[in-house]
């Protein structure tokens, strides 16, 4: 979508509240238009527009504004500067370059900080070729990353290659091909709060395998779905984000760091930076864009972040690879809402937050899908936001809201981050829209029991809940046998299977395939010490019986060693028929 700059129109500012500014003297400006303010050209975005009074966000800080300070319209929407530098890259709310990580602190110190790098560009059209949106122009390789870059027509244009530049560097702001008179540049700007167009959106059909066993066996998400992880402080979100963005079989990771604490996000770009990719061998932080918008960087720079980010996975979908959002975290980004609709005199809704929410949430989470593009191949973006409810309250507004419009539901339980069993994700309060794709995805690798396994998995961690306060009331010996085998096939299950170790080079990431022999580990003894049990073998034996060696199976084989994990299975079952 084209930007270009409509002839500029001026004006004055005649009010400041923070990062809302209101001015007269902008004739014909138009809605979500960006303008400059100020000597240091400010970047802001038009949100209202009453009786000639324009009143605008600002996304940096407004600090030393003052009324009668000039303002200019450049009548173009907030857009996003979209090329091949962006992976490995580490950008602001705005898209615009961090490589100097203090260069946010100085009002307007972006306004000339675009430099157009060159690229290496290999066309894939020849002069006369006939080509449509998102058609392939040439490549351009980024960083070494293993995603090629891709160059495509853009929306919308249709028509003969005119001309097409010759192998070799080009400039991403120079033209590398003309379209029925149009000029194609490495790099083009798109407005963030505009859905990129597909052709056709598509059913889900594969998991995004993430390699946290919780998540893959008892609460998939399918690529191009949607997620979110409500948690508490201290419930882990953080942590488990960082794994999805390690180890997800994803192309391309885009990872907001919306409003969170910058301590956390410099720790997560460090891992990033000395993780070894297990597709290439390289720095993982080469296929994943980072951008960074912590808390004490400006409110509604925070608020476009959202935007930013969806914008950029969009844009690798586009180019037909898999791309996954994660967003650190959207209640942040739900108080920056707030925050200006106070300043901006708008009613409040419950507590405190604009009557809109739920309509930003939803228009949000609908722009992830998996989809046919419009060059006629498959790409998904996959949304998964944190959601960080105050003092764990899992009934206010945002994540009420969320709960409504996600696919997939990773709760995290203080209790369980308590007990240090990580992630913390329940079981009782966690859900997944996506299983039946998934299952058939699973049957199509011969997995064909998994549904099933998932399904007894998920009844026996109920039954063992619901035995618990009974076993407090009465005690252990009041219960009969078998369900005494219940408590202990439950507390095999969440330490053997469930528990899972960041830290642990075994245990940080674990293939389907381990995934399915770990769960097949336990059900197996679970069926056999309840045929021991109905065969006379008293409970009080298989409680004493040693089961560590089924526990440590996690950690004792590799990420991707199931036969590791059927050898102990068959050694345990061993040991429990020798008790017979």
């Amino acid at each position: 979508m084209s930007s270009a700059a409509a002839p500029a129109v001026t004006g004055t500012v005649v009010r400041v509240n923070g990062p809302l500014v209101e001015a007269v003297g902008l004739t014909g400006v138009a809605a979500l238009e960006v303008i400059e303010i100020g000597v240091n050209l400010l970047p802001a975005e038009v949100i209202s527009i009453s009786a000639g009074l324009v009143t605008a966000q600002v996304h940096e800080y407004t600090g030393g504004l003052r009324v009668g300070d000039p303002i200019r319209a450049l009548g173009y929407p907030l857009s996003a500067r979209l090329g091949p530098g962006l992976l490995g890259g580490v950008f602001d709310g705005l898209l615009r370059p961090l490589g100097d990580r203090s260069v946010w602190l100085v009002p307007g110190a972006f306004a000339d900080r675009v430099v157009a790098a060159r690229w290496p560009f290999h066309p894939a059209v020849a002069p006369g070729d006939g080509v449509g949106p998102g058609t392939l122009l040439g490549t351009s390789p980024s960083l070494g990353g293993g995603v090629e870059h891709r160059v495509l027509v853009p929306p919308g244009l249709r028509g003969t290659v005119d001309w097409v530049s010759a192998p070799g560097e080009v400039s991403e702001d120079e033209a590398v091909a003309t379209v029925e008179g149009t000029p194609v540049a490495l790099v083009e700007r798109w407005p963030v709060r505009v859905a990129r167009p597909v052709r056709e959106r598509l059913r889900v059909s594969a998991p995004l395998v993430t390699g946290q066993r919780v998540l893959d066996l008892c609460f998939p998400v399918a690529r191009g779905a949607t997620a979110a992880v409500p948690g508490g402080f201290g419930t882990g979100k953080t942590v488990l984000l960082q794994q999805i963005v390690k180890w997800s079989d994803a192309d391309v990771i885009v990872f907001v760091g919306c409003g969170e604490r910058g301590n956390e996000l410099a720790d997560a770009m460090t891992d990033l930076s000395e993780l070894e990719d297990p597709r290439t061998g390289r720095r993982l932080l080469e296929r994943t864009v980072v951008i960074a918008n912590t808390s004490n960087m400006p409110v509604m720079a925070r608020e476009a972040s959202i935007y930013t980010g969806m914008t950029v996975a969009e844009y690798y979908r586009d180019m037909g690879y898999s791309a996954v959002l994660v967003a650190d975290s959207t209640s942040r980004w739900a108080e920056a809402l707030r925050e200006f609709s106070s300043r901006n005199g708008e009613l409040p809704a419950e507590e405190g937050y604009p009557a809109g929410l739920a309509s930003a949430l939803a228009a949000f989470y609908e722009r992830a899908c998996r989809a046919t593009t419009l060059g006629g191949g498959e790409g998904s973006v996959t949304a998964i936001g944190a959601v960080s409810p105050p003092g764990g309250d899992m009934t206010e507004p945002v994540t009420a809201h969320t709960e409504r419009f996600v696919r997939c539901l990773w709760s995290l339980d203080r209790d369980l981050a308590y007990a240090r069993h990580y992630p913390a994700v329940t079981w009782r309060g966690s859900f997944s829209r996506d299983t039946d794709a998934v299952a058939a995805w699973h049957a199509a690798q011969g997995r064909s029991g998994w549904a099933a396994d998932r399904g007894r998995a998920i009844a026996l961690l109920g039954e063992a809940d619901r035995l618990s306060p009974v076993v407090e009331l009465v005690g252990l010996g009041a219960l009969p046998d078998r369900e005494r085998v219940v408590l202990v096939a439950g507390r095999l299950l969440r330490e053997a299977v469930l528990q899972q170790s960041a830290l642990s080079r075994n245990d940080a990431y674990c293939s389907p395939g381990k995934q399915a022999a770990l769960l097949d580990l336990v059900l197996e003894i679970y069926d056999r010490c309840q045929e021991l049990v109905d065969r006379g073998l008293p409970a009080l034996a298989v409680e004493e019986f040693d089961l560590s060696g089924a526990t440590r199976a996690r950690d004792d084989t590799g990420p991707d060693d199931e036969e590791g994990v059927r050898r102990r299975r068959d050694e345990v079952l061993r040991a429990l028929d020798a008790l017979a």
